[in-house]
């Protein structure tokens, strides 16, 4: 049972990309493909077993050894700042870390003193605006639709994932400050970097040349566009 591979993914969309991803470079996932309402997902044979869980709760699985590998989004990560390798940047699940508000303060945030800032991400607007820019903000921590924060006078600005930019648009608000760009991540504990170093690395070595092959893929398919 120790030498099975423990793989923590965050449900969802996330999770499909990464299986997807696994299964082209070569891995049998059909375990983790159960329709189940299991949690815990493994397959003797592969030597591979799956943990699915919340986004937020991927880097702590994996740095804490419940988990020897993990796929989160980097915005998790920056989050959690938790201690663990970040190997491979996986490219899926694209998108931004900004800083957003009504069009009429672009160019004009510096000059707008102790900001009230809303957030799911309070660590890193904390990191942005006082540790990057050296600024006093209050951090309004918020679980839901931070883009009312703004429109209801509770915050000046908020700090979100914009992926098209829609929702903001929609609700009169724009992309004044770009603070991360963001993607899944494969991560990894650092012991079973070294105990499980037969397993992990060439598993890793086969997800770039696979994440290579995508690449040429699509560069050749857009030049014969």
């Amino acid at each position: 049972m120790n030498d099975m591979l423990t793989i923590a993914l965050s449900k969802g969309r996330l999770a499909e990309q990464a299986i997807e991803l696994l299964e082209a470079s070569g891995y049998d996932c059909a375990a983790a493909k159960e329709k189940s309402r299991k949690l815990i997902l493994e397959d003797a044979e592969s030597g591979l077993r799956f943990i699915l869980a919340k986004p937020a709760d991927v880097p702590t699985y994996v740095e804490y050894g419940a988990a020897d590998i993990g796929v989160v989004g980097k915005d998790t990560l920056l989050e959690e700042s938790r201690q663990l390798y970040e190997v491979i940047d996986l490219g899926f699940g694209a998108c931004r870390m900004c800083v957003c508000g009504p069009a009429s303060l672009a160019g004009k945030l510096d000059g707008i003193p102790n900001k009230r800032v809303a957030t799911k991400y309070p660590h890193i607007a904390r990191s942005y605006f006082e540790g990057e820019k050296k600024e006093s903000v209050e951090i309004i921590k918020l679980n839901g639709s931070v883009e009312l924060a703004p429109l209801i006078g509770l915050s000046e600005v908020i700090v979100d994932i914009v992926e098209s930019g829609r929702t903001l648009r929609e609700n009169g608000l724009d992309v004044l400050e770009v603070i991360a760009d963001i993607s899944a991540r494969l991560v990894v504990n650092r012991v079973s970097m070294k105990m499980k170093a037969q397993s992990i690395l060439p598993m890793l070595d086969a997800i770039r040349v696979q994440l290579s092959a995508n690449k040429t893929k699509e560069e050749e398919e857009n030049d014969a566009v």
